[in-house]
């Protein structure tokens, strides 16, 4: 018996049933709640991002531009496959920046997006929508999405600047979509089917970066998983989960990508 098949040997031996764990589903978490949790941004890598660069504490193995990585889990994913998402809500908002370098890693406030804050801004010479105190607003599209795996898991999709167009194409796929129901025809959940999130070179007279490209897979098969996206669609419409964002959008928003 090779030196593999003993460590395989060994760690079967060891493995306890997962009915042991069953009966103790749960515990150690009573005191863990939503603002303890950190839910995961799905983003596309970048010439810039730090996970590229070996000599950054963010840098990932094997992490090349045009990847997908999770934020929380450093999971790469190959862009040119995709990734399977489930979307099970849309909120837009107006995020409020400091120029960087003058702040934290945090944005200043979140504004909704039938705030009239809007109105009080005036466009830069690099197209940012400032405030009359120097800040400056970003119109974010935040997608919650549950990610399609071995274990299906919750994420954050979060698109602006040249990304908007591909969050409204998005929208429009979902809003489209429509099945013959007993009454006639309806429109289903976005949470009732699959998209396929590839990543692709996108450019303009600024410069060439990946950006997102959006196509429906199909509707989900597995009632399980059905239930898992409508439980974190109703969470999300109810404002529960709370989304951080951070650093690598202020680096992006300098560029206007």
């Amino acid at each position: 018996m090779n030196k593999e098949a003993n460590i395989t040997k060994r760690e079967n031996a060891g493995a306890l049933s997962s009915n042991i764990f069953e009966a103790d589903a749960g515990a150690g978490s009573q005191n863990i709640a939503q603002d303890d949790l950190a839910l995961p941004f799905l983003k596309v890598l970048g010439q810039l991002s730090p996970e590229i660069n070996k000599q950054n504490a963010k840098f990932i193995n094997g992490a090349e531009p045009g990847m997908i990585v999770n934020s929380v889990t450093k999971e790469l994913y190959d862009g040119k496959k995709g990734i399977d998402v489930i979307p099970v809500h849309y909120e837009r908002q107006y995020v409020e920046w400091q120029d960087r370098g003058q702040s934290g890693n945090a944005p200043v406030a979140i504004h909704s997006a039938d705030s009239d804050i809007v109105s009080t801004t005036t466009r830069d010479k690099s197209w940012k929508d400032r405030l009359p105190n120097g800040n400056y607003l970003e119109n974010t599209a935040n997608h919650f999405v549950i990610l399609m795996g071995k274990s299906p898991s919750t994420a954050l999709i979060s698109m602006k600047a040249t990304q908007l167009k591909i969050s409204r194409k998005w929208n429009s796929l979902m809003m489209g979509l429509k099945l013959q129901g007993k009454n006639g025809l309806f429109t289903p959940p976005t949470y009732s089917h699959i998209y396929n999130l590839k990543t692709v070179q996108m450019s303009n007279d600024k410069g060439t970066w990946f950006g997102w490209d959006v196509s429906k897979v199909g509707p989900i098969t597995d009632q399980g998983v059905y239930q898992i996206a409508k439980n974190f669609a109703e969470k999300s419409n109810k404002g529960l989960v709370k989304v951080k964002h951070g650093e690598e959008e202020i680096k992006k928003a300098s560029l206007n990508l």
